[in-house]
């Protein structure tokens, strides 16, 4: 946008009010591509809000589905093969994983019971880090648009506040009415960077803890399993 259009605009529209919309188009296309850019960023974030808060409400319940049923007394053995053949996914997995191995170092062609525990404990490590990745996945988004669309849209701020002093020089002009458009216009790119990031920050944090806790309730219950597994191999060894 050329200065003498700006202070066209400026003065057209001191007669009126100023949308939303008046100051996308009217303002320099450096500055409309920042504020597209920031709209798209916006837009990504919602839609990764929107799955990983179902995410962890689908595997929050699943793992409440899991414990009450490992703990009801069911035979480990028997929750094996019901869920071997099935797509699994947190606790499940972990508990999978670990019987995985269990069944291996005693009914493989060679029996392996030396240093089974470490290697159960490895397995479960493993499984654990792997579920935690899956949950963790493209929160590094929300961090990255939360701390850096605030500086994009201070970009656009910058570019059309230089818009606006070039058509103060170009007409030799400093009232409000040639000033006021431009300077509306760099603002509003820096409003939309902070529509874009204030939300992306709120749910990373929110997010991560949520991550952070199915971690440890992963882990715990790997270390009970852990030791019940532990338990099992001393008395097969005593007997």
């Amino acid at each position: 946008m050329n200065p003498t259009d700006v202070v066209t605009q400026g003065l057209g529209a001191a007669g009126g009010e100023i949308s939303l919309m008046s100051m996308f188009w009217g303002a320099h296309f450096v500055v409309k591509f920042v504020m597209l850019g920031l709209l798209a960023a916006s837009v990504w974030c919602w839609a990764i809000i929107v799955d990983k808060t179902l995410l962890f409400a689908r595997t929050r319940k699943a793992m409440d589905r899991f414990e009450e049923v490992f703990w009801s007394g069911q035979s480990l053995e028997e929750l094996y093969r019901v869920l071997a053949d099935r797509p699994t996914a947190n606790m499940a997995a972990v508990f999978v994983a670990a019987m995985r191995e269990w069944k291996r170092s005693f009914e493989g062609p060679s029996r392996s019971v030396m240093g089974l525990s470490q290697r159960i404990d490895k397995v479960l490590d493993v499984s654990i880090q792997r579920e935690v990745e899956r949950l963790e996945s493209k929160l590094l988004v929300l961090a990255t648009i939360g701390s850096s669309a605030p500086f994009i849209g201070l970009f656009g701020t910058v570019w059309g506040i230089m818009t606006s002093f070039r058509s103060i020089a170009a007409s030799k002009n400093t009232s409000l009415a040639v000033v006021a458009p431009g300077i509306a216009e760099a603002l509003f790119a820096t409003a939309i960077g902070l529509f874009a990031a204030i939300p992306a920050v709120i749910a990373y944090n929110k997010l991560q803890a949520e991550a952070a806790k199915q971690q440890g309730r992963l882990e715990g219950f790997a270390d009970e399993f852990s030791a019940i597994l532990s338990r099992q191999i001393d008395e097969r060894i005593a007997a």
